[in-house]
């Protein structure tokens, strides 16, 4: 579901959803950085790690790059599902403000989502329910 909706801001996303993808990122990247620490003690001198350490850590930041915009897009879906604007994301770009807004996205990622349908579209756990109310 995350690389089917890769770049759709628009709906609504589950918790589960949501911590889904954070849980497999996590480990992809803890996975690399054990990777990156293996691979680097081969070959490593007294400049630094081995050539595969940059290898794996180019692979890291590539696939960083990759789910970037779609982690933004999941992060905004999840915030409509509990009925909040997706735009607040731009507040996280204000120095200090931002790591504010970090831990507001965090406390209301762990808030189960509005039952029934809101403004931004019908309820992803009971899609069958009337969304008469927002039309």
């Amino acid at each position: 579901m995350f690389f089917a909706r890769y770049t759709d801001f628009q709906g609504r996303s589950r918790r589960s959803e949501y911590w889904w993808v954070q849980l497999f990122n996590f480990l992809v990247m803890v996975v690399g950085m054990v990777l990156a620490g293996v691979l680097g003690s081969i070959g490593a001198s007294s400049d630094g790690p081995g050539p595969l350490a940059y290898l794996v850590f180019i692979v890291l930041v590539l696939y960083a790059l990759a789910v970037l915009i779609p982690g933004i897009a999941l992060t905004v879906r999840r915030l409509h599902d509990v009925n909040i604007t997706g735009w607040i994301l731009l507040a996280a770009l204000i120095p200090f403000i931002g790591s504010l807004v970090g831990i507001a996205v965090f406390v209301i990622s762990l808030i189960p989502g509005t039952v029934g349908p809101n403004k931004y579209g019908s309820d992803p756990k009971n899609p069958g329910m009337a969304a008469d109310t927002f039309v």
